[in-house]
């Protein structure tokens, strides 16, 4: 009994990372209905896990459960969307008054450095955001404070839905890339008064980016 309670719950977690990437990767669209029978065929079983992988991103944010209608990929609204982007840029400034305090971990930057290489050789929107979330949690996880790691994690799936949208912008990434690679020079100079004025501008070019992806 508990075996194949273990293996329901591998496959419904199955089941929500692959609806998650094609969120993520603009596959699935705001407001597009989720099949339950295509995705149980898909994964030849009931439909009971599939209801589960759906509950499970409902409680993360990326699904909405609709009465009588079922589940579809949620839309955010630009309030939400703003929202989101202003908490994680205040997070991360908080996590670079740390990381004043606490100095600059040699482990973490040579992780960022094997993340940014990756990204110069990702070949689509979802490998690249999901590089780019994992940058970013080094500075945070730089910042040795477990509130700021916490609250950062709690942003979850939806951070990374509205990076994809970014991202998939004609040109962002490659923007992306170089600013990363700036990031990463100025923690090896330690100069992180300048590191504070990219990361500011870096993250209000992600808003304005998707202020236009919203506008268009």
């Amino acid at each position: 009994m508990e075996s194949s309670r273990f293996t329901d719950n591998s496959l419904s977690n199955s089941i929500a990372e692959q609806i998650t990437s094609q969120i993520i990767s603009g596959e699935l669209k705001p407001n597009e209905k989720l099949v339950e029978i295509e995705y149980a065929e898909e994964f030849g079983t009931s439909r009971a896990p599939v209801r589960e992988a759906i509950y499970l991103l409902a409680t993360e944010g990326l699904v909405e459960r609709i009465p009588r209608k079922g589940a579809i990929v949620k839309e955010y609204g630009k309030n939400e969307i703003y929202d989101l982007l202003e908490i994680r840029n205040m997070l991360e400034n908080m996590a670079l008054k740390r990381i004043e305090t606490n100095g600059i971990n040699p482990k973490l930057l040579e992780e960022m450095n094997q993340l940014l290489e990756k990204m110069k050789t990702s070949e689509n929107v979802l490998d690249y955001t999901q590089l780019n979330h994992s940058f970013h949690m080094c500075l945070i996880r730089m910042s040795k404070s477990e509130t700021i790691k916490d609250m950062y994690l709690r942003l979850g799936k939806p951070l990374l839905r509205i990076q994809g949208l970014s991202f998939s912008r004609e040109g962002n990434i490659k923007k992306s890339m170089k600013e990363h690679e700036m990031i990463i020079q100025l923690l090896y100079e330690g100069n992180l008064v300048k590191l504070k004025e990219l990361l500011v501008k870096h993250n209000e070019d992600v808003i304005g980016s998707i202020q236009k992806e919203l506008d268009s």
